[in-house]
């Protein structure tokens, strides 16, 4: 992590770290939650078809909060709204808890409901990482801080295993544990040094309005690639604990099978803003795309255990290209003054596809054939429109007139 020595570069080294930590080990609660939401769903739902159904609401909960977060931070700095992000998170896991403690599928959606709002102040961190950079390290310190996940993908799936029996009910230990990551990882955020910008004079530009922005060929296009990317691998995700087990095997096969999909998110990492700033964010994110149709084909050949592990292993590697470039590329094509509408709005748009893909992935699979096979199928058959969408969108942008327009 090396940038020209400067008080600045210290600064941006230093929040960049913060960030790094605070990915690995706050960040932990995100597996941990995908790994059992549809298990203990599956265990409080009257109907099959809803086991999914609390994730779908965490990312409903990450939809709505992303503009008002955005706008916080705009304002008051980024340690404020990553404050706000934990508490939720804690306050959601708290409310997670006493649902299965009493039973309750209303109070458990509920509690996701906040926990989305950790999620959303999450995305933010790859944000964050770029307001103190260079142009030159931007892409580097998006990266390094997407590979803060490399831990939290370790951490959450092996606490997954040791909390979710600790206690007469299934799961509870695990919310209980969430509420404890939040707890001592807000402290994190004591160390992180980003001034909010200051607000324009009377006089001075305020930036282009939200219609403007996403009319922007390079920003509407950084925006499809990145909700396809995000929504693809929630898609997927969400069902694979179900598919897993639903196909014969275990609970703890399920977190090793999220644990490698987790560690393939985020360990490209350490090299793909190298490889942005060497190739260009358009050409990694086709990448991204490629790979991502690579998961979906090694899906359909067959339910065992090594097919499950390669196709999520894919969906990560994926991800990271297609998303860790859309971010880049998003980065690069709006000031500092447009910063809070242009990423309010990205990660509106964003979590509104994953709210849908969410929505769709327990119907898919509980609801959509007779066996967790067959289910699990049509989850995978779902992506082809997407990718179709995404990659015709780059297409459409390599193909256009280079100019100050395209940017």
């Amino acid at each position: 992590m090396t940038e020209i020595a400067s008080p600045q570069a210290s600064v941006s080294r230093r929040n960049v770290w913060v960030l790094v930590a605070a990915q690995a080990f706050l960040g932990a609660q995100m597996p941990m939650i995908f790994t059992i939401a549809g298990l203990a769903g599956q265990s409080l739902a009257s109907n099959a078809c809803w086991a999914t159904l609390s994730i779908s609401i965490m990312v409903i909960g990450s939809m709505l909060s992303a503009t008002p977060l955005s706008a916080i931070m705009q304002k008051y700095g980024r340690r404020v709204g990553f404050m706000i992000g934990t508490s939720a998170g804690a306050f959601g896991a708290a409310i997670g808890a006493y649902g299965l403690y009493v039973q309750s599928f209303p109070i458990f959606l509920f509690g996701a409901l906040f926990s989305g709002t950790y999620q959303s102040a999450q995305g933010f961190y790859r944000f964050a990482a770029a307001d103190t950079a260079s142009e030159a390290f931007r892409p580097k310190a998006i990266s390094y801080v997407m590979a803060g996940g490399l831990l939290s993908a370790i951490i959450g799936p092996q606490l997954v295993k040791v909390t979710a029996g600790a206690f007469v009910v299934p799961f509870m230990g695990t919310y209980l544990a969430v509420i404890l990551i939040n707890i001592f990882g807000s402290l994190l955020f004591l160390g992180l040094k980003i001034a909010p910008p200051p607000p324009p004079r009377s006089d001075e530009a305020r930036g282009r309005t939200k219609w403007e922005l996403i009319k922007t060929p390079r920003i509407a296009v950084a925006v499809i690639c990145a909700t396809v990317s995000y929504a693809l691998m929630n898609l997927v995700m969400t069902s694979s604990p179900l598919a897993v087990v639903g196909c014969g095997f275990q609970t703890a096969n399920a977190a090793d099978v999220v644990t490698a999909h987790v560690l393939a998110m985020y360990i490209p990492s350490f090299f793909t803003g190298s490889l942005i700033a060497r190739f260009g964010a358009e050409k990694i994110i086709a990448i991204g795309l490629t790979i991502l149709t690579a998961a979906g084909a090694v899906a359909l050949t067959g339910v065992a255990l090594p097919n499950f592990f390669g196709a999520l292993i894919l969906l990560g590697i994926g991800w990271n290209f297609g998303f860790i470039g859309a971010t880049s590329m998003l980065a690069g094509a709006h000031t500092a003054q447009e910063r809070g509408r242009m990423q309010g709005l990205n990660d509106l748009i964003v979590f509104g596809g994953v709210t849908f893909a969410s929505l769709s992935s327990g119907g898919l699979m509980n609801c959509s054939g007779g066996t967790p096979q067959e289910g699990w199928y049509s989850v995978i058959i779902a992506m082809a429109p997407f990718l179709v969408l995404a990659g015709g969108a780059l297409i459409w942008l390599a193909m256009r007139p280079k100019g100050p327009e395209t940017a």
